[in-house]
Parts: C-alpha cells; structure tokens; sequence
C-alpha cells in the first residue's frame, strides 16, 4: 500500500512540475551543463566516472538545478542524462543525480548570486589537496582577498559534513580545496565555474613546478 501510495505522490509531483516548467530555460540550462561537463573532461580536470557539474534556474515553484548523474562519465554525456531537482533535492526528472548533489544544494542556498558549480579531482589541485603544501592565489580571477586557496578538513563524499564545511567555507569564496579530495568552484554561470576549476588547476600547476626547480641545486 505504501509502495503504491509513493508511485502516486511520486507521479503528481512530475505532473505538477511539467505545468510550471519553462522549456526554452531548461533546455538552455541542460545544455550549458553538457557543455560544461565535456569541457572539464577534455581539459583534463576529471577523470573516469568522477566529477561533478550543475547550474540553477529559476522555476515557477522556486530553484531547479539541474546536475551531471552518478556513475557516469563527464566526457559523453547527453542531455537527456542531465538530472533535474528541485531545492529540496527532490528529484523532478528521471535518474539519479549525482552523489554530491547535497554539496550542490548546500552551496546554493548559501550563495543566492551562484548559478554554477563544478567540482573535480585535477590532478595538481588534487596533488596539492594531498599534501601540507597550500596554493597560493595568483591574479587572473577577481581580487585577490586573501594569500592562500581556503581548503577544508576531509569528509566522506557525498556525506552530510561535506556538505555543510563546504557550503560553510564558500560563503566567503569562489573556489576551496577539498583535503585528500579535489576542488570545488562557483560562478554566476556554470561556464564560469568551469573557467574557475581550470585556473586552480593552471596555477597548482605554476607552483608545483616552481617548487620543483627551486628544490635543484
């Protein structure tokens, strides 16, 4: 019975959102996010099935966000692969988002000017979040406000904590370090985000070799 009664909750909340869905947004949005997510692939800022992409938009009924699935990789994805929930994480679309969608949401709601997100293990950045050393901010993405990238401590992905430190942390920043993790950006776009990643991922990559060759005699 309960089984059933679920089916018929689960079926009226996807009939009450096709009433109130702009498609022409949507379909714009989904886009970007596919567009976005093949980007970060191909630039080599994810690898394999990790990785993580979305963008908000505004609904009749509140925020959307639409996000890259679980368990898929970045570098093919369809438009049709694209998942849409709403603020609350309920899903208004077929599949399944992907695990740290509850980071997503968390962002978001602590940050109403933030329309993207992407979040991935470039392996610099990523190197850099392994170790004891911390990036040092470079010119070339907005003001400089402090000396050093902020990271957070480690917490299970796609855990509640994770969630929480990061949307903490992000309330002052554009881009955190995750520890033993990877990199999460936002933008006023998901466009923006993605050129956010990629900049952490450029200067890791000026610092890791400018340590290197201060390290030769």
């Amino acid at each position: 019975m309960f089984g059933y009664l679920n089916s018929c909750l689960h079926l009226l909340f996807f009939m009450n959102y096709n009433i109130y869905k702009d498609d022409n947004m949507e379909k714009e949005i989904v886009k970007s996010v596919v567009e976005m997510s093949a980007y970060v692939f191909e630039r080599g800022l994810v690898s394999g099935k990790a990785g993580n992409v979305s963008a908000r938009f505004k609904g009749e009924k509140g925020d959307i966000v639409a996000i890259t699935p679980t368990l898929k990789s970045l570098a093919d994805l369809r438009e049709e692969d694209i998942v849409l929930v709403n603020e609350k994480g309920e899903l208004l679309t077929k599949g399944k988002p992907s695990s740290e969608v509850g980071m997503h949401l968390a962002i978001y709601r602590e940050k109403p000017d933030v329309y993207g997100i992407a979040h991935t293990h470039s392996p610099y950045a990523t190197g850099f979040a392994f170790s004891a050393k911390k990036i040092k901010r470079l010119e070339g993405f907005g003001a400089i406000k402090s000396e050093y990238l902020k990271d957070i401590e480690y917490f299970k992905p796609g855990s509640k904590e994770l969630a929480e430190a990061a949307s903490e942390a992000l309330k002052t920043e554009d881009a955190i370090i995750l520890k033993n993790h990877g990199v999460i950006a936002t933008g006023e776009t998901v466009k923006e985000a993605a050129a956010l990643v990629e900049f952490v991922e450029e200067i890791a990559k000026t610092q890791f070799v400018t340590h290197v060759l201060n390290s030769i005699e």
